[in-house]
């Protein structure tokens, strides 16, 4: 392990942010800016940028801020393209966004009453329960 990995870093993960350090000192070298130069204009410290070049975890706004000074900030439209919601989810939201996932029905250990089967089933409130109450 490097000395720059933290615990808990997976060898994949942590190649990764060596590449991705790696590329970012290797466009500022082809700018021609010291790493003085690039993280003052980036808002940042030295030792942050040093810390991205050199494959450490750092706050995704530093790293967000020296894509965008090397001008590098369109490509990540293509890293996270946007997914527009299907017509029956804006449908059933009547406009409105979603924020929140529902998770999976099936590996949820609680229920409401109306997913349930016997009596319960017939009741319409959206108050929930544990699964092994009903």
């Amino acid at each position: 392990m490097t000395e720059h990995m933290q615990e808990g870093a997976e060898g994949p993960l942590q190649s990764r942010l060596d590449r991705l350090g790696e590329r970012l000192a290797r466009h500022r070298l082809n700018r021609n800016l010291t790493q003085a130069e690039l993280a003052r204009t980036a808002g940042i410290s030295t030792r942050t940028l040093a810390r991205l070049e050199g494959g450490e975890s750092t706050q995704l706004e530093n790293f967000l801020r020296v894509l965008t000074t090397l001008g590098l900030g369109d490509g990540l439209d293509r890293l996270v393209p946007d997914v527009p919601e299907s017509p029956i989810q804006q449908l059933e939201r009547s406009g409105r966004t979603r924020k929140r996932a529902t998770g999976r029905r099936a590996s949820s250990r609680m229920t409401r009453p109306s997913e349930t089967k016997g009596p319960a089933a017939e009741d319409t409130s959206d108050a929930w329960t544990w699964a092994d109450e009903s």
